[in-house]
């Protein structure tokens, strides 16, 4: 069956962009076209399209805003388009299934047209709304919820990272730098914030500046002052700050 699609962008130049790319899509139906985020909505609850690619910025109501004012209603995959890139994070916790950067070639967009496919043939059973019904009620409490993953720019490229992955972590001035194995990211936001975003049971503050992942730590040595080494698995060494220390210990059931 075709794969019934809406476009939305104030841009008409942007809209014709993105419907010359579906032309030679055999499966994919253009069912409308909206030039702001009102015409979004009627289209949406009047046409009920399969995909919906999504500008972020538009007059009156933006992306975001136009899913909000039709949750509830059968609503499509999404993938969102946009000139920029800090709306990603957002656009995800929308659980959109991409996220295009204008501008974009054939390939990248061949890609989400891909990344569609295989999740609309994954869901036969269960219908796009009522997936992307439930992560829209998830949006509300995301904010108490542990992340699970973080957005990563490096190079141009927008990737992304699951927490779990992260040995420690240490603040760099502006940024915080993530330890993953080998590698190291950097990210714009800062110690406290992130701390407050990750999951307590998981990951602790040892030092004004270090954050770590429990199940990393392999040893704790008396230093001075009060203070401890922390050795982890990789052999990588910490510091564990007298201020920091009750935490810790609370968290392993015990003093030291």
């Amino acid at each position: 069956m075709a794969i019934r699609t809406l476009i939305v962008d104030d841009e008409p130049l942007a809209r014709t962009r993105i419907r010359s790319l579906l032309q030679d899509e055999a499966d994919i139906e253009v069912v409308g076209e909206c030039g702001d985020g009102k015409q979004a909505i009627v289209a949406l609850r009047d046409l009920q399209p399969d995909l919906v690619f999504l500008d972020v910025q538009m007059p009156a109501l933006d992306g975001f805003e136009v899913l909000e004012a039709v949750r509830g209603d059968r609503l499509p995959a999404v993938i969102f388009v946009t000139a920029y890139d800090r709306y990603a994070i957002r656009a995800f916790e929308h659980h959109a299934l991409d996220y295009l950067l204008k501008p974009f070639d054939r390939d990248r967009f061949q890609k989400a047209l891909a990344r569609v496919r295989a999740e609309l043939q994954r869901k036969q059973q269960a219908s796009a709304s009522q997936r992307l019904a439930a992560m829209l009620q998830d949006v509300q409490s995301s904010s108490r919820k542990p992340v699970q993953r973080l957005v990563i720019k490096s190079g141009g490229r927008i990737f992304f990272l699951r927490v779990e992955e992260i040995d420690w972590i240490e603040a760099a001035g502006n940024y915080v730098r993530l330890h993953v194995g080998k590698e190291t990211h950097l990210l714009r936001e800062t110690m406290n914030s992130l701390e407050g975003r990750l999951d307590g049971q998981q990951y602790v503050r040892i030092h004004r500046s270090t954050i770590v992942a429990m199940d990393r730590i392999k040893e704790l040595q008396p230093w001075f002052h009060g203070d401890f080494k922390v050795i982890l698995k990789d052999g990588a060494e910490l510091t564990l700050s007298r201020g920091y220390r009750q935490k810790l210990q609370e968290m392993l059931g015990g003093s030291f």
